[in-house]
């Protein structure tokens, strides 16, 4: 299992083990976390599921997937930062924990 922290913009953290191979939007959406919304289901196609991730994480994972999430995430509810990524693009490894925050909306 791996395990992710999903940090509320209030500073709430909600942790969560998650499957290797789910995203972290889908084991957001499956717990009912508050902050993510997965209106596409993981398509990419929404950025309702905005994440900043946190840096020892952005280390393992690293920024957009590719230019059409970079793209996306220009369309954001919440301005981007440097560690902003779509939560249904970054998928689970066994055995590895995951901390992101989420923004203020999603909508």
């Amino acid at each position: 299992m791996s395990s992710v922290v999903y940090i509320a913009d209030d500073g709430t953290e909600t942790t969560i083990q998650g499957r290797p191979g789910d995203s972290i939007m889908e084991t957001a959406v499956r717990n009912g976390v508050r902050g993510i919304v997965g209106e596409c289901g993981g398509s990419l196609s929404c950025a309702t599921c905005h994440v900043f991730v946190e840096p020892e994480t952005f280390a393992l994972v690293g920024g957009p997937s590719g230019p059409l999430e970079d793209d996306m995430l220009d369309g954001t509810a919440v301005d981007r930062e440097a560690t902003s990524r779509l939560s249904c693009q970054i998928k689970l490894q066994e055995g590895v924990d995951y901390r992101v925050r989420t923004p203020k909306a999603q909508i």
